[in-house]
């Protein structure tokens, strides 16, 4: 029987094999899946100002010249302080980016997708999400009422900023209110901090950077520091390179007890050079007031640059250079990112007609 049994199941076996391969299998016919690759523009703020610091305005397009490693750019979009956008190339154009130099651009710095509509690349620099960093650590425990008063005066007259979010560190960071147009919540998140441990403020810098590079458009990161780092394991280098990677400036209010540090005021002063900020030290909390009132002034009279690199087999730091066009233009400074690191190139596929995508980076 067992004989029998163990036959028996061979020949169901041999059968089925023959059924399945003498039965022709159909494969569903696939769609052709579309291959997209998503480029994103390079954005600069750029600050125009003459010998003695005055805001230059009124400039054109074409008063300024764009080269990123040698290479000249030709701009897509272009606005003056908070008026709206213009684009200034046509999607169906041949100004737009070609597959080929969607594959050399390997991704960029931040910004709008390959291919939006001119509404698009218009909302990318619609006003500004402005994030507030706040030094709470033990530096702070003298005039710290007084910096919480300077730094609340400031998000009332950020009148024109889309959002703001306020974040406090000392060892670690607190997210006290996310990015809103609710200044009163802002104001509320200003009010709850209070002084405590050791200052790890180039860690928690880079992660509000991190937290600033996930949204489109302008975005600035303003710090309030009353003293050195002391606890950061994250060199201050690597949260200026995201910053400019990024293409969000940095600014920072620093009191005289950092400026007291060479190391600290050495590493403030270039961080915020690089990105295209500024750097104060306060000696007093009018001084504070005044430095938040000159950035809220600067933030005003801002160009907003932006361009679809050209092929560059550049995969490391590029270094971008912002120049006036003609003689009686040479005169004046120009304050901007000096460079970035060209972010992974992202595909998608999809069986579907290719969308513009606005993924933040």
């Amino acid at each position: 029987m067992r004989f029998e049994s163990i036959m028996k199941g061979l020949l169901t076996l041999l059968v089925v094999t023959f059924l399945l391969a003498s039965t022709p299998v159909v494969l569903g016919q696939r769609d052709e899946a579309h291959i997209r690759v998503i480029v994103n523009m390079v954005q600069l703020n750029v600050a125009v100002t003459d010998n003695k610091g005055n805001y230059i305005s009124g400039l054109r397009p074409d008063d300024f010249a764009v080269v990123e490693d040698g290479i000249p750019q030709k701009l897509a979009t272009f606005a003056e302080g908070n008026e709206p956008t213009r684009s200034l190339i046509s999607v169906a154009s041949n100004d737009a980016p070609s597959a080929g130099s969607i594959k050399e651009s390997r991704g960029s710095g931040q910004g709008a997708s390959a291919g939006g509509s001119p509404e698009t690349l218009g909302s990318i620099v619609a006003g500004a999400n402005v994030f507030i960093l706040f030094d709470t650590s033990n530096y702070m425990y003298r005039g710290f009422v007084f910096a919480q008063d300077a730094i609340a005066d400031f998000i009332r007259s950020l009148e024109t900023a889309n959002r703001i979010a306020f974040y406090s560190y000392s060892r670690d960071l607190s997210r006290a209110s996310a990015l809103t147009a609710d200044r009163s919540q802002v104001i509320r998140g200003v009010r709850t901090t209070v002084a405590g441990d050791d200052a790890a403020l180039y860690n928690c810098l880079l992660l509000t950077i991190k937290d600033a590079a996930q949204y489109q458009g302008r975005k600035v990161v303003v710090v309030f520091s009353n003293g050195p780092d002391n606890s950061s394991i994250v060199p201050p280098e690597d949260a200026a390179e995201l910053a400019q990677s990024t293409g969000i400036p940095v600014y920072m209010i620093s009191t005289q007890e950092a400026r007291l540090e060479p190391v600290s005021t050495a590493v403030f002063e270039r961080m915020t050079a690089a990105t295209g900020g500024k750097a104060y030290f306060a000696k007093n909390w009018r001084e504070e007031k005044r430095a938040f009132a000159s950035i809220r002034d600067d933030l005003a009279h801002l160009y907003a640059l932006s361009y679809y690199p050209q092929p560059n087999p550049n995969r490391g730091w590029r270094a971008i250079k912002v120049k006036l066009v003609g003689e009686h233009l040479k005169k004046y400074n120009i304050r901007t990112r000096n460079g970035y690191r060209p972010l992974p190139a992202r595909f998608s596929a999809e069986n579907a007609a290719a969308s513009v995508d606005s993924a933040p980076e």
